[in-house]
């Protein structure tokens, strides 16, 4: 009787001993078994995900197409001739204005009727800063600030974005691109205070695609309007026609 009772003690020992054992295994990976527990040791943890970065706007000084167009720009928002917005409505000239808010300063509402007439308001900076060289933080102050200006006075944030004198870096295309722009707008072709042509690079003649740049009048060279005029007849002369750059970029 006594050696029944002892087995009987023993059985019921090595019975509790496995439990024990579960009890103190509380890692959920070890129950993988030990190849896998060290396969996803070997892993690290999970690292969070965090924003992603905007993408960078792409550069363009002219348009890749087949199509017989160019594309009129002008910058600052220097002139303000009426006799510019009757022109723009009579052809229904799609140009576009690439502004900067300490140039427009009051003139806003000239340019609110040249939208209305449909030209296309874009940015040029708030100040007409040179922002090659410039810290981030002053870059994204210039484009972002003016972004909130146009926003503010016409309801827009512009995608195209042109930089002062045509200079920037890769710090300018990090703000640009965290400030809602998907392209940077260059020239290849630029018409001067008295209406004639100059080439960046390339054919000295228009071409199929070309951005052309108009430079302010600063008061002393030859009206917009006049400007505009000529150039539009050596548009007609090469068998091209003036498209919006917004469809095309």
């Amino acid at each position: 009787m006594r050696a029944r009772g002892l087995a009987a003690a023993l059985l019921a020992l090595v019975a509790l001993v496995p439990l024990a054992g579960c009890a103190q295994s509380v890692d959920p990976i070890e129950r993988l078994g030990k190849k896998a527990a060290e396969r996803v040791r070997s892993q690290g943890p999970v690292p969070a995900a965090g924003p992603r970065a905007p993408a960078l706007p792409r550069v363009v000084d002219r348009v890749r197409t087949r199509e017989r167009v160019v594309f009129l720009t002008y910058d600052d928002g220097v002139e303000r001739d009426p006799r510019f917005v009757d022109m723009v409505r009579e052809l229904r000239l799609p140009v576009a204005m690439f502004l900067t808010d300490s140039v427009v300063g009051p003139g806003y509402g000239h340019f609110a009727r040249l939208r209305a007439v449909g030209a296309s308001i874009e940015n040029h900076t708030l100040d007409h800063s040179a922002l090659r060289g410039l810290p981030y933080a002053g870059q994204r102050a210039e484009i972002c600030g003016q972004q909130e200006k146009l926003r503010a006075r016409f309801g827009v944030r512009p995608r195209l974005f042109r930089p002062p004198y045509g200079t920037y870096d890769a710090t300018t295309l990090r703000a640009a691109g965290g400030c809602g722009i998907s392209a940077v707008v260059l020239w290849r072709v630029s018409v001067d205070g008295d209406g004639g042509l100059s080439y960046a690079r390339g054919a000295h003649r228009l071409l199929p695609g070309d951005i052309v740049a108009v430079d302010p009048d600063e008061t002393t060279g030859t009206p917009l309007r006049e400007r505009t005029a000529r150039l539009l007849e050596e548009v007609r002369g090469r068998g091209l026609r003036v498209a919006r750059l917004e469809d095309y970029v």
